[in-house]
């Protein structure tokens, strides 16, 4: 059992049991493995926007090792390891989440399937990414302040503020794993044109955006339910708990990352981009020439304008006043007189 060291007013201990070393050095070893292998591929493939990502590997690893200090420490537990694996544990997923949510605008664009996403790409990546930025400062505001928590009040305050914050998460990813949905079952019932040339496994990335959505939202739950019942709840006296519902689901999404990597999945995104920027230049050229021509300021050279010296249709041979130009002089050079 835990020994009485870093019991404040009211109750709050910073643990309610003796932290297992022998677990949290394999989950030091196994989140370091993973992370060591993000960064890998983070700098071989020059995928840069799931740094966050790799990040969040970065917080898990480095949060197991406070535990493991934590676990030489007891019974006499220092505030200062307590708060560092408090906020890296608490934190990490929220860096995950903000990477996937990325991944999805990035593979609808390169399916061409724009007009199946519930929200146009160009603004997704910023609406999903600042829900995570508002759920990211909200836990770690909560979570700074139930590490400093010295009385009752202190506790409630700093656990109603993560609440918030795993509130906020789960309302976002909620809408992320709707979105995603609604999106695969358009794509199944009508492929584009360009999703039988995508050479990557992409729908493969699907089922792994599938699987550690529905992982981070259990991880999500279970912490919201842990802070809802408080410092004094079971969930708080068995480290069981948060090595099953926390620190194994996520190990198993940053493995599952490794098998589908985006950079596989999403290969020749960056080809496609540059298709898209000169098709959009193109069909923008394409608008304007039209207007001029119903404008009646451009004409393509030969056609058909009667000039002024074009013989009248009606049979006579007899030259008729026309607007135009003098097609018999060359597609450039324009009539100077005109008929009244």
């Amino acid at each position: 059992m835990a020994g009485e060291g870093g019991a404040y007013e009211g109750g709050f201990k910073l643990y309610r049991y003796d932290p297992s070393l022998a677990a949290n050095i394999v989950f030091i070893v196994l989140f370091a493995a993973a992370t060591a292998g993000h960064i890998f591929l983070l700098v071989r493939k020059k995928v840069w926007y799931f740094i966050p990502f790799v990040l969040g590997c970065t917080f898990e690893t480095i949060g197991y090792v406070g535990r493991a200090i934590a676990a030489k420490e007891a019974p006499d537990f220092s505030l200062s390891v307590y708060i560092l694996q408090t906020l890296l544990i608490l934190l990490g997923p929220a860096l995950l989440a903000a990477s996937i949510y990325m991944i999805l605008a990035r593979l609808i664009r390169l399916l061409g399937a724009e007009e199946y996403a519930l929200v146009r790409t160009t603004w997704m990546t910023k609406i999903f990414v600042t829900g995570d930025v508002i759920s990211f400062l909200a836990q770690g505001a909560g979570g700074g302040l139930l590490a400093k928590a010295k009385t009752k009040d202190d506790q409630k305050l700093g656990e109603s503020v993560i609440l918030g914050g795993l509130g906020i998460q789960i309302l976002f990813f909620g809408f992320f794993i709707i979105t995603t949905v609604t999106f695969h079952r358009r794509m199944n019932n009508n492929p584009t044109a360009r999703s039988y040339s995508v050479t990557g496994p992409w729908r493969q990335h699907i089922l792994a955006l599938y699987a550690s959505s529905a992982l981070i939202m259990i991880r999500s739950v279970f912490r919201m339910i842990e802070f809802g019942m408080g410092n004094d709840s079971v969930l708080m006296e068995n480290e069981g708990y948060l090595l099953g519902l926390d620190g194994a689901l996520m190990l198993i999404v940053a493995v599952l990352f490794l098998w589908s990597h985006p950079s596989r999945a999403l290969r020749g995104y960056k080809e496609t981009e540059v298709l898209t920027s000169l098709e959009s230049g193109r069909n923008t050229a394409e608008s304007s020439y039209q207007m001029l021509n119903v404008a009646g300021q451009g004409q393509p050279a030969g056609a058909k304008t009667p000039g002024v010296y074009d013989a009248s249709s009606d049979g006579t041979g007899m030259a008729q006043p026309a607007y135009g130009y003098d097609t018999t002089q060359g597609p450039s050079r324009y009539s100077s007189s005109y008929g009244r």
